[in-house]
This record gives structure tokens, C-alpha cells and sequence, in this order.
């Protein structure tokens, strides 16, 4: 390579992400040998609730200091390890950079270093070599054919692991397909969202927010979510399945319990339970029922059937992690009843590791596959994910993460690997935000040449 800018410096912090958790964030310098220009850019690393088994190791503190989440470790590793591992080396041979640190880990799930660790090194070398190129970061990473603008997939109602009411299923979200472009899309969501909110204050139900700045009333089930999307929707001025379409993130793998091998529904059981004993009031009976009778259990089939239900009743066309992110077999039975219907999102199921992505392209497993920087830990191995799962026909979309940082990486993602659809919550809160709006300027910058999915 004839153009060398080496890097001289690598440092990390730790900051507090959008759950006010601490996590880190690195700043990597470089210097162009011909004049001497320092360039620096930083980049942090975001963190999940809802997190598959499957995924690479993030490390935390355990001792008393933030409830045991702390990340000084993490910071000492990239301050000493990574960082004299890495000194000198061209910063703009990304591929050889990450493959030195994941050496220096050791580790088939990055638990040594952290996958903290080499991920926000991973991302601010990539920044920095970008920045010293005088680059946007979505042109340096995708080459020049980077031009496509994502559809956003708005988690407007959260549930699950995501908030603290009884919806059982993690994320409901309206998807913009009628837009002519981002921009138009962009503002449609935030119309809708507010129109939501304006709906569930009259009807009385909560809208306080969730992690990922979605409302969290206590609905009942996922039909009742869906029943109050389509009236924001029409009230938006909007049509539901022409203008609006619907995506769910079921986090099934939440839900299952392996000892039984059943589906738990505790949100659902609760609302049934406080439905019958109102009932039982109003008529002065008194119930001798076992409880558990009462609970909402269900099989892979009978998630299947449900799943089934929804896309005959709605124009819900993408399902995310609808079965327990280990039933191989289930997830067959589920491709082949509903793949060539809606698209099947694969999150614990793949953790963008091309491996598991093998495995389920093998196996006719899902047809798309979420991309979450973080649950592989380093930006080749998910460029890597990416280039897969479209060789074999996936789609893919970018994700954030419901522990956030107001760093905008995976926008210039997106556009980068012209993915089509980006997940990064609802157009509220300043870390969900930042992403929506990155990608504005990207479109603008694009101009003419931007095609939106």
C-alpha cells in the first residue's frame, strides 16, 4: 500500500450511554507519514438488554462501582494491550487491524480483551482512516457504489425486555415504505409517532418511553398494538399497507423456557388473569381454578400459527427472532411456512456471526439477517456477515442497540453496505436521533445519486 498513515496513539475512556450505564468510548490518532498531519476520531460502543447467548463477550467491572457494570477493565486493555499492539501499524489496513486484536484476544468470543474493547478500536480506526482520507465514513467503508438510503424501521411501541409494562413481544414498528425518499420517510415516522402519542393520552394509556423511545402502555397482545398503530396511521393521513407497513422484534429466545420447551407469556397471563377476575367480581362467583391453568403458554407451533394470524389480519411484513435462537428445526418449520411471505429476521439467531449465518443459510433458516456491530466485535467480521448473507440471497439491516450512544456509526453503516433498512428506534430521544439524522446528511450530500430502498 503506498499511502501510510500510521497510528501513533490509542486511548479510551469511560462515558455513560443512554440507560446511563458506563460503557466505553476510544479515540484513535494517526499520522500521514509525508506531512506529519495528526488526524483523531473517536468512536463508542453501545450495549444490549436483550442479548443472545451466541454473542461475543462484553466485559464489565463486577465490583461495587455502577452495581458491578463499570468498564475500567475494558479501558486498561485498550490503553495497554491494544494499544502496543497496534502502534505504527497503517491505519487504513482495517482487515489487518482487526485480525491483529482478535489474535491478541485469543478467544473464539473475544472474553479476554472484551469485545467492548476491540470494537470501539475496530470502529474509531475506521473513523480516523476515513478523516485522515478526508472521506465520508460511508464512502471509505462501501467504495463507490454506496448510495442507497435505508428504510427506518420506527420501534414506536416498546415491550419485553425494552420496558416495564406487560407487552410481552420486545418491539413494534412502523415502517415508511410509501415515502419517496428518506427524507420523506424520516418525517412521515416522527407524524405518525406523534399522532400515536396524541391517541393513547386520550384512550389513558401510558405514553411514557421506553429504552429505544418507543411508548410503553400496557397492551394486552400484539393485536392491540397493531389495531392502535393503524389508527395513528389513518389520523397521520396515511394508508396501512400501502404508505405503512409493520415489522415486529418478538424475542422469542426472551420468552422461551428451555426446561419445559414452551413459550411463557407472563404479560399476557396477567392481562387474562385481570380480565376474568373482574369478570368474576361483576358476577359474584369466586374462582377455585388452579393458576396455572390460567398462564399463556404456547408451542413452536402454536408461535407459528400466532405469527400466521398476524400477517393474515395486518400488513405486518418482517418478523425478528420469532422462535428461541437454538430450535434449528423450529426455525425450518417456520421458514417454510412464512418465508416467502414476510421477511424473517435472524438477531440471537445469527449475532452477525458468519458461522451461525452459515449454519442457517445451510439449514434454509430465516431470510435476513439483523447486523449489530457489537455481537461480533470488530468491523471486518461484520462486513464479512454482511457479504454472506447477501451472497446467499439474505437481506440485511443495520441495528442499534437499546443501550446507546449519541454516535451516529451505523448510519454511515447502512448507506455503506446499501442495506436497505436500518433499526434505530423511535424518532425520539437524542441517541436514536442522531442516527436519524446522520442520515439526512448523508442523502443531502448524496444528492441526485441517493436511492432510498
Amino acid at each position: 500500500m503506498s499511502l501510510i498513515i500510521k497510528i501513533t496513539d490509542v486511548h479510551a475512556r469511560e462515558i455513560l450511554d443512554s440507560r446511563g450505564n458506563p460503557t466505553v468510548e476510544v479515540e484513535v490518532t494517526a499520522e500521514t507519514e509525508t506531512t506529519g498531519k495528526k488526524i483523531t476520531a473517536r468512536e463508542s460502543v453501545p450495549s444490549g438488554a436483550s442479548t443472545g447467548r451466541f454473542e461475543a463477550i462484553e466485559l464489565r467491572d463486577g465490583d461495587k462501582e455502577y452495581f458491578g457494570l463499570g468498564v475500567q477493565k475494558v479501558v486498561d486493555h485498550v490503553n495497554t494491550k491494544i494499544r502496543e499492539a497496534l502502534l505504527g501499524m497503517n491505519v487504513l489496513e482495517q482487515a489487518l487491524i482487526d485480525r491483529r486484536m482478535v489474535e491478541l484476544d485469543g478467544t473464539d468470543n473475544k472474553g479476554s480483551l472484551g469485545a467492548n474493547a476491540i470494537l470501539g478500536v475496530s470502529l474509531a480506526c475506521a473513523k480516523t482512516a476515513a478523516k485522515a482520507l478526508d472521506m465520508p465514513l460511508y464512502r471509505y467503508i462501501g467504495g463507490v457504489n454506496a448510495k442507497k438510503l435505508p428504510v427506518p424501521m420506527m420501534n414506536v411501541i416498546n415491550g419485553g425486555a425494552h420496558a416495564k409494562n406487560v407487552l410481552d413481544f420486545q418491539e413494534f414498528m412502523i415502517m415508511p415504505v410509501g415515502a419517496k425518499c428518506y427524507t420523506d420517510a424520516l418525517r412521515m415516522g416522527a407524524e405518525i409517532y406523534h399522532f400515536l402519542r396524541q391517541i393513547l393520552h386520550e384512550d389513558n394509556l401510558g405514553t411514557a418511553v421506553g429504552d429505544e423511545g418507543g411508548f410503553a402502555p400496557d397492551f394486552k397482545d400484539a393485536k392491540e398494538v397493531f389495531r392502535y398503530l393503524g389508527k395513528a396511521v389513518e389520523k397521520a393521513g396515511y394508508r396501512v399497507g400501502e404508505d405503512v407497513v409493520y415489522a415486529m422484534d418478538a424475542a422469542a429466545s426472551e420468552l422461551y423456557d428451555e426446561e419445559t420447551g414452551v413459550y411463557v407469556f407472563p404479560g399476557e397471563t396477567r392481562a387474562t388473569k385481570d380480565a376474568k377476575s373482574t369478570h368474576t367480581k361483576d358476577v359474584g362467583e369466586a374462582s377455585q381454578k388452579d393458576e396455572s391453568a390460567d398462564s399463556v403458554m404456547r408451542s413452536a407451533d402454536e408461535m407459528i400459527a400466532l405469527y400466521e394470524e398476524l400477517v393474515e389480519e395486518f400488513p405486518l411484513v418482517s418478523i425478528e427472532d420469532g422462535l428461541f435462537e437454538d430450535d434449528w428445526e423450529g426455525w425450518q418449520k417456520l421458514t417454510a411456512r412464512l418465508g416467502n411471505k414476510v421477511q424473517l429476521v435472524g438477531d440471537d439467531l445469527f449475532v452477525t456471526n458468519p458461522k451461525r449465518i452459515k449454519c442457517g443459510i445451510e439449514l434454509q433458516v430465516g431470510n435476513a439477517v439483523l447486523i449489530k456491530v457489537n455481537q461480533i466485535g470488530t468491523l471486518t467480521e461484520a462486513l464479512d456477515a454482511i457479504t454472506m448473507a447477501k451472497n446467499a440471497g439474505y437481506r440485511t439491516v443495520i441495528s442499534h442497540r437499546s443501550g446507546e450512544t449519541e454516535d451516529a456509526f451505523i448510519s454511515d453503516l447502512a448507506v455503506a453496505v446499501n442495506a436497505g433498512q436500518i433499526k434505530t428506534g423511535a424518532p425520539c430521544r437524542g441517541e436514536r436521533t442522531s442516527k436519524y439524522n446522520q442520515l439526512l446528511r448523508i442523502e443531502e450530500e448524496l444528492g441526485d445519486i441517493a436511492k432510498f430502498a
